[in-house]
């Protein structure tokens, strides 16, 4: 829909191309084999070349996570953003009443408490925006990411306790 709208009204600056080219420069249509070098490209953007470090066992358990922190975190997050793959707005959780606001405390502190992010909130949507029309490029492409506010909310609450130490 909002693709038909910014033809209409011309506001659409960038058009894709439909191709993208390979590794080694060959121009790839088919959209299965874009769609795999779109995965090839961010796995190798994202690559993690550091050393194997130590996992600590619960050393460092903090405080539990309050209410009126996720309260706060809530009202901080941005507004008018884009959903992660969860489909959940920032919106829609600062609308549950407090029953609600308290699950979601709980699985927060469920998540800081075993450290083990559930893998409905670890994952992300990497959408690829034209840095110039005509782009065919990975490298020419800006790479944003959507991911739950859920797990935003849970980063805002540790964001906000390491700056207030």
């Amino acid at each position: 829909m909002y693709r038909n709208i910014e033809e209409i009204t011309g506001k659409r600056t960038f058009l894709s191309t439909g191709c993208l080219k390979a590794m080694n420069g060959d121009i790839i249509i088919d959209k299965e084999k874009i769609l795999e070098r779109w995965a090839e490209y961010i796995r190798e953007l994202f690559k993690d070349d550091r050393k194997d470090h130590n996992v600590m066992k619960n050393n460092f358990a903090g405080p539990p996570i309050m209410k009126e922190e996720v309260e706060t975190a809530i009202k901080k997050v941005k507004h008018g953003k884009a959903t992660g793959p969860d489909n959940i707005s920032v919106e829609l959780i600062e609308a549950l009443e407090d029953f609600g606001i308290g699950k979601v405390t709980h699985l927060l502190n469920e998540i800081y408490d075993t450290g083990q992010i559930p893998t409905d909130l670890s994952k992300s949507i990497f959408i690829a925006l034209p840095k110039k029309p005509g782009a065919t490029e990975c490298e020419l492409h800006r790479t944003i990411s959507l991911m739950s506010h859920i797990t935003k909310i849970l980063l805002k609450i540790i964001m906000l306790r390491i700056r207030n130490k």
